[in-house]
C-alpha cells in the first residue's frame, strides 16, 4: 500500500509541522504503515490556537445566525453519510475495528451532527423578574477556542460528541486526536470545509499528548478543554487547566458493573452482556468488566456465557463475519496479557481465552476474549481498568450485596442491571453510583441523553442538550426602566 503524508489542518489548509517532524500510523491488524503524519510542536499548536482565536474574535462564525450555523452542521452530517464507506475504512484500518462496527460508528457520527444542527436555534436565555425597577435578561455566550482531546478507541464518534456542540454554540475548535488514530479527524476537517464551515473554525493538530496535548492545555488563549482518556492523564489536564481557570470536561476511566438477578431472562442477558465487554475488543471505558450474578443462577449463567464467548470470531477486520478485531497496539496487548498473568497469580480461575492467535493473525495485535471466575473484590483484575477483552464474574446474595459490590470501585461511568422486577430495578438504579445505567440492556450511548461519569470517571457531560451548557456561559444583562 502506498504511504501518504497527512499534514496538520490549520486555517483551512493542510500544512507540515514547522520542524518537519512526522511519525507513522499503523494498521493494528497487520502492522502495516498507513501514513506518515505530521507531528505538531508547541509552535504549530500556537499557530492553530491563534488562527482559531482570530476567527472567534472577528465573529464570522460566532455571530452567524444560528439557523445558518445549523445548516452547515446539517451539511456536514450529509457529507459524512455520503462518504461513510471511506470514513469507515479509515476507522477500521487505523483502529483495527471490524468493518461492520466501523460503519455503525460513522452512522452515529452523522446522527450527532444532525442532532446539533437541529439544536442550534433552540438554545436561548430567559427574561427574569428582578427586585429592581427593570428587567433582567440572560444570554448564552460562546466560550472561544475549545481544545478537544480525543482518545483512540472511538476516534470519530467521540470527536463528533465534542466538535458538534462546540460549533453549535459558536465556538472555534482545535481537535487533538490520539497519536495512533489521527486519520479520521483529519478527514472530517476536510469534509467540514466542503460543507461550508469557515476556514480556521475547525482545526486539527496531530502529534503526541506530551507535546501537542500539553501545549494546547496550557495555551493562554484556550478557554475550554474537553478531554477523554485515562483518569491518570485527566488529573494532569485538570491541574494544568487550573492555572488559566479554563473550563474543563473530563470523561475518564471506568470499571463498570453488570448486575444480573435470578429473575433475569438469560438468553438476551447473555448475548447483550457479551457485547457489553467484548465490543471493540474490550477497549471501551463503558465496558461492563465486572459481572455480579445472583447465586441461584450463577453456574448456569457462567456456563452459557463461556460457551457464547468461545464462539466469538476473532480475526481480520475486513471480514464481515469478524466479531472482534485486534487490540490497538502490541504494547497495549502486552499490558492486557500482563493483567492475565496477574489474575492467574491472584488465584482467579480463567475459564477460557487470553491466547495470542498464530497463523494468519500472527502479525496483528490479537487476543482471544477471556473469562475469570473465583474472583474477589480486592483483586487487581477486579479493581483496575484493564481496557481489553477480559471479564470477571462473581456471585452475590441479595440486592444489598449487589449494590455494595457494584459501588466498591473508584469509578462510576456506566453499568447494567437485569431483572423483571421494576421496583428492584429502580431501587438498584438509584443506589448504584454511576453516571449511566441500563436496565435489561447494555446500551450506554444515546445522543439525546447526557453521557458522563461520577467519582473518578470524570466531570461534565457529553451529548444531549446538556453538552451545550459545557460550551457556553450565561451572561446576565439588566435593563433599568428609567
Amino acid at each position: 500500500m502506498t504511504q501518504t503524508f497527512e499534514g496538520l489542518a490549520i486555517g483551512g489548509k493542510r500544512v507540515a509541522a514547522a520542524n518537519g517532524a512526522t511519525a507513522p500510523t499503523y494498521n493494528p491488524a497487520t502492522g502495516e504503515v498507513l501514513a506518515q503524519v505530521a507531528q505538531a510542536s508547541a509552535v504549530d499548536v500556537d499557530q492553530a490556537v491563534r488562527v482559531a482565536h482570530d476567527r472567534f474574535s472577528t465573529g464570522a462564525w460566532k455571530q452567524m445566525r444560528s439557523r445558518e450555523r445549523g445548516q452547515i452542521l446539517g451539511r456536514i452530517a450529509t457529507l459524512i453519510r455520503e462518504k461513510s464507506e471511506m470514513l469507515a475504512q479509515i476507522e477500521s484500518r487505523d483502529g483495527g475495528k471490524p468493518i461492520s462496527a466501523a460503519r455503525g460508528e460513522i452512522g452515529a457520527v452523522a446522527n450527532t451532527f444532525e442532532y446539533y444542527a437541529g439544536a442550534v436555534n433552540k438554545i436561548h436565555g430567559q427574561t427574569i423578574p428582578g427586585n429592581a425597577n427593570g428587567t433582567v435578561m440572560t444570554f448564552r455566550e460562546a466560550l472561544g477556542v475549545c481544545a478537544l482531546i480525543v482518545p483512540w478507541n472511538f476516534p470519530l464518534v467521540i470527536a463528533g460528541w465534542k466538535i458538534a456542540p462546540a460549533l453549535a454554540m459558536g465556538n472555534t475548535v482545535i481537535v487533538k486526536p490520539a497519536s495512533v488514530t489521527p486519520l479520521s479527524a483529519l478527514a472530517l476537517a476536510d469534509l467540514a470545509l466542503e460543507a461550508g464551515l469557515p476556514e480556521g473554525v475547525f482545526n486539527v493538530v496531530t502529534g503526541s499528548g506530551s507535546v501537542a496535548g500539553n501545549a494546547l492545555v496550557t495555551h493562554p488563549l484556550v478557554r475550554k478543554i474537553s478531554f477523554t482518556g485515562s483518569t491518570e492523564i485527566g488529573v494532569g489536564v485538570m491541574q494544568q487547566a487550573a492555572a488559566g481557570i479554563k473550563r474543563v470536561s473530563l470523561e475518564l476511566g471506568g470499571k463498570s458493573a453488570n448486575i444480573i438477578f435470578a429473575d433475569a431472562r438469560l438468553e438476551p442477558c447473555v448475548e447483550s452482556s457479551l457485547w457489553s465487554v467484548y465490543d471493540n475488543a474490550g477497549q471501551d471505558c463503558c465496558s461492563r468488566t465486572r459481572f455480579f450474578v445472583e447465586r441461584p443462577i450463577f453456574d448456569e449463567f457462567v456456563e452459557r456465557f463461556v460457551a457464547r464467548t468461545q464462539t466469538m470470531r476473532v480475526g481480520d477486520p475486513n471480514d464481515e463475519k469478524t466479531d472482534m478485531g485486534p487490540l490497538i497496539t502490541s504494547q497495549h496487548r502486552d499490558s492486557v496479557v500482563n493483567y492475565l498473568h496477574v489474575g492467574d497469580g491472584e488465584g482467579a480461575r480463567r475459564l477460557c481465552g487470553g491466547d495470542i492467535p498464530g497463523g494468519a493473525l500472527a502479525a496483528g495485535n490479537y487476543l482471544t476474549p477471556a473469562v475469570y471466575v473465583d474472583v474477589k473484590p480486592e483483586m487487581r483484575i477486579m479493581r483496575e481498568e484493564i481496557f481489553g477483552p477480559v471479564v470477571c464474574i462473581m456471585p452475590f446474595d441479595g440486592e444489598e450485596e449487589a449494590v455494595r459490590f457494584a459501588n466498591d470501585t473508584p469509578y462510576g461511568l456506566s453499568g447494567s442491571l437485569w431483572t423483571r422486577d421494576i421496583g428492584r430495578a429502580l431501587r438498584v438504579a438509584r443506589a448504584v453510583e454511576t453516571g449511566m445505567l441500563s436496565i435489561n440492556s447494555s446500551s450506554s450511548v444515546h445522543i439525546e441523553a447526557p453521557f458522563g461519569g461520577m467519582k473518578q470517571s470524570g466531570l461534565g457531560r457529553e451529548q444531549g442538550m446538556t453538552a451545550l451548557e459545557h460550551y457556553s456561559e450565561y451572561k446576565s444583562v439588566f435593563i433599568a426602566n428609567d
